[in-house]
């Protein structure tokens, strides 16, 4: 089975996709799934800007350190 994308010119050619995909001949997919998919990973990579930094990090795993053995 080969995948072709194509880009519809003439919205005419939509009934005749329709048609062949009603005969059996070919499959439409909805590719709104790749548009969700860019959304998701531009809403993630936003967040990333918020998450902290590698001194940040540092700072918050010296200070845990120091406090369990202090406990010791």
């Amino acid at each position: 089975m080969d995948t072709l994308r194509i880009d519809i010119i003439n919205p005419r050619v939509k009934d005749l996709l329709h048609e062949l995909a009603d005969l059996k001949l070919i499959r439409i997919r909805d590719e709104s799934y790749i548009q969700d998919l860019a959304n998701l990973l531009k809403r993630l990579r936003s967040k990333a800007d918020q998450a902290p930094g590698d001194d940040e990090i540092t700072a918050i795993v010296e200070e845990t350190r120091r406090e369990r053995y202090e406990t010791r």
